[in-house]
């Protein structure tokens, strides 16, 4: 099976390095420039067990012509408007598409698309780029995959073939699934961004965790969530597993990088002003972001 990657962000890295090991993969890269670092030096990627270097090949996605058997969607949520462009373009239509973004924003997105086969997830992974082609793997975790139009078979088909090398699960339902990661990057992301803590803090530190308890509440109201107690074991499970790992939204303010908090707090906003409902704890959470990344020299 030929698998494109499309992105060489963290998580871009990540997938590329892993599944280079079953699959003839494709890099796509934002830049010409990137693409010949991978060439030259693969991707390196750091874990627990060490180091490895996998060879891929790179191309920049002016590049892409959409002929794999799947193409992965890595990059962040607000970038996602020229990708959806470039693949209108392409001519035949890839057949399968498979979106690994944060929050639920992008889904309005898909529904631009004529592809057949589209399909979602979450990731539960901790990444960490740490220049264009070296990723630090610092919090293993799984990937959860479910359709969102389309036949079902050749997603399980991947992810059946890729058990062996990378941890991912096929899900009955798209909703839940990524309900249930957005609920996780609503707390975990603004949070660790503002008071500049790994993950693990805001459950060791008893004044955060009660800070993280009370958005909980609030979050509950907003998505009228019906099994609230399952949804809070994922986030402090998802605290844990990632205890040592810096959020994305952290490391993008760090960074002078926009944010994704128009796809994962934005859209908690538009579920509440949807029902008539006001939330200024998530207002608030918002507007410090906001206000964070117009502080800094925004690179994207």
């Amino acid at each position: 099976m030929r698998i494109s990657i499309i992105g060489a962000g963290s998580i871009g890295l990540l997938f590329a390095a892993y599944l280079s090991r079953g699959f003839n993969v494709t890099v796509y890269t934002r830049s010409a420039e990137q693409a010949v670092e991978i060439n030259k030096n693969g991707i390196v990627l750091l874990n627990g067990t060490g180091e490895t270097v996998s060879k891929v090949e790179a191309l920049p996605i002016t590049d892409w012509k959409g002929e794999e058997d799947l193409a992965i969607i890595t990059v962040k949520q607000y970038q996602l408007a020229p990708i959806i462009e470039r693949i209108n373009q392409l001519d035949p239509l890839p057949s399968s598409l498979l979106f690994l973004q944060n929050g639920m924003g992008h889904l309005k997105q898909l529904e631009q698309l004529e592809v057949h086969n589209l399909f979602v997830g979450s990731v539960e992974h901790g990444a960490l780029k740490q220049n264009p082609f070296t990723v630090k793997h610092n919090g293993a975790g799984t990937t959860n995959a479910a359709v969102y139009r389309g036949d079902p078979r050749l997603l399980k088909l991947f992810l059946e073939a890729v058990s062996n090398v990378f941890s991912m699960t096929y899900q009955e339902d798209y909703y839940p699934m990524l309900e249930k990661k957005l609920i996780a990057n609503a707390l975990i992301n603004p949070l660790t961004a503002i008071l500049q803590v790994k993950n693990g803090e805001l459950i060791d530190n008893p004044y955060y965790f009660k800070v993280l308890q009370n958005l909980f509440s609030e979050i509950t109201f907003i998505l009228n969530l019906k099994n609230p107690q399952e949804n809070w074991s994922q986030v402090i499970k998802i605290c844990k597993q990632t205890a040592d790992n810096r959020s994305s939204m952290l490391k993008d303010l760090e960074g002078n990088r926009l944010t994704e908090v128009d796809a994962i707090v934005g859209y908690i906003l538009d579920k509440a002003e949807s029902q008539g409902k006001k939330s200024s704890p998530f207002e608030t959470l918002f507007y410090l972001i906001k206000g964070k990344e117009k502080q800094g020299e925004v690179l994207e």
